[in-house]
């Protein structure tokens, strides 16, 4: 195992530039992955990815952006029973969706008190691999474009509500979805340009239940 990164002995991290993010390579096998591969120390990869592999918030010049579409960022934490129990972070999640649901709380605490934002808390605490972004989907989706901005239909829909739901600069309360739980932030249009507000103002909504 590499002592820096905690992954296995063979593998390295090497960095997309279609989509400008990290993935995990295995020179000898040609093997690549966006998720850690099994037996990582996701504790060492956690630490070398946040101080090696993280990035300034995203401040696009929107181009492109259509009429009824909006631009979010999130933290999301993922437990066994997500759609998906894996993420650059750990190669498996295991824990319950309780365990989720008091780690997001504590993140959206300490965001609400203002100690912490949520893009700088998602660099390191996020299980999307938007957390290279501080949460934003921009230049993130499976083609390499640039589609941070969304609207009706392009995304889960409890995610896409709680969403619209929020005035610009708002962060929400806790989303669930079946990729698991969501903290979200609209991101702010000044000047053509995308970003977080400091110390997001605060959406008072309940934790919205998946269909």
């Amino acid at each position: 195992m590499s002592s820096e990164t905690g992954l296995p002995v063979g593998w390295e991290i090497r960095h997309s530039q279609s989509k400008g993010l990290p993935y995990y390579f295995h020179p000898q096998s040609k093997e690549s992955r966006w998720e850690p591969p099994s037996g990582t120390d996701s504790e060492k990869l956690k630490l070398y990815m946040g101080m090696h592999h993280s990035t300034q918030a995203i401040r696009p010049d929107g181009n492109g952006q259509q009429e009824g579409k909006i631009r979010a960022a999130h933290l999301l934490v993922k437990h066994r029973d997500s759609r998906r129990p894996s993420s650059w972070r750990e190669a498996q999640i295991t824990r319950s969706k309780e365990e989720a649901m008091s780690i997001i709380r504590g993140h959206e605490s300490r965001i609400r008190s203002g100690a912490t934002s949520l893009g700088d808390l998602a660099t390191s605490e996020s299980d999307c691999s938007s957390a290279r972004k501080k949460g934003d989907f921009a230049e993130w989706r499976a083609d390499g474009r640039d589609r941070g901005f969304f609207g009706r239909g392009d995304m889960q829909k409890e995610f896409e509500d709680a969403s619209f739901a929020l005035k610009p600069g708002e962060v929400s309360h806790v989303v669930e979805t079946a990729s698991g739980l969501h903290l979200i932030e609209r991101l702010v249009a000044v000047q053509h340009q995308c970003v977080a507000l400091p110390h997001a103002a605060l959406l008072h909504s309940s934790t919205r239940n998946p269909n």
